[in-house]
């Protein structure tokens, strides 16, 4: 003879809805505390809420991640555009800059140095070279090749140009400790060392 037990079965269903309601429950105590209510957290809380079987946790990285980099695009390219510069003409101006004197890259250099084809970085300088910042001419080495370097006028437009642009991240680095700033710094240099091989 079978001996029912007096205690109600664990339904599956009903222990991962417990389950997952507690994991709602502590991860609204955790924003309410960070402060992190924000379009990120209720995009988790959905996923959470919808498929319970599935830690949705890594989109609190890239979420987040994803929503600052469009933010800070918009507020670190508004100070291009006040230089009269789009954020391709800004790496042009900014990669010559860093090369030191006499202020010039082959055109072949300048693209891996801002990470575009050599057709995207011939428009650039095309637009550049228009507007009197930068020249070409044949380069000293190779007489077949191409050099293109930075007009004087070139060099004083980057050169108030990246004041701002420096000016510009400091403040929107504003408020975050010193400490955690670093921190952030060691962290995406790591995670991106491993991910860029």
């Amino acid at each position: 003879m079978s001996v029912k037990s007096g205690f109600p079965r664990d339904d599956p269903k009903e222990r991962a809805g417990r389950e997952g309601r507690a994991v709602r429950d502590d991860r609204a105590e955790r924003e309410d505390r960070d402060g992190r209510d924000d379009h990120v957290a209720r995009i988790q809380a959905e996923w959470e809420r919808e498929r319970p079987d599935l830690d949705v946790s890594p989109q609190g990285v890239f979420g987040r991640l994803h929503r600052l980099a469009a933010l800070l695009t918009d507020e670190i390219t508004v100070v291009y555009r006040e230089h009269g510069l789009s954020e391709g003409e800004f790496d042009v101006l900014a990669a010559l800059r860093r090369a030191g004197e006499p202020f010039e890259r082959a055109p072949g250099e300048l693209a891996q140095h801002t990470m575009v084809t050599t057709g995207a970085m011939s428009k650039r300088i095309d637009r550049l070279e228009s507007a009197g910042l930068v020249t070409r001419r044949a380069s000293s080495d190779d007489g077949r090749g191409r050099v293109v370097a930075l007009t004087a006028e070139g060099r004083h437009v980057i050169d108030a140009a990246f004041t701002d642009h420096i000016a510009n991240e400091h403040r929107l680095l504003e408020g975050m400790p010193a400490a955690d700033v670093r921190q952030l710094e060691s962290l995406l240099a790591q995670w991106l060392t491993r991910v860029d091989g």
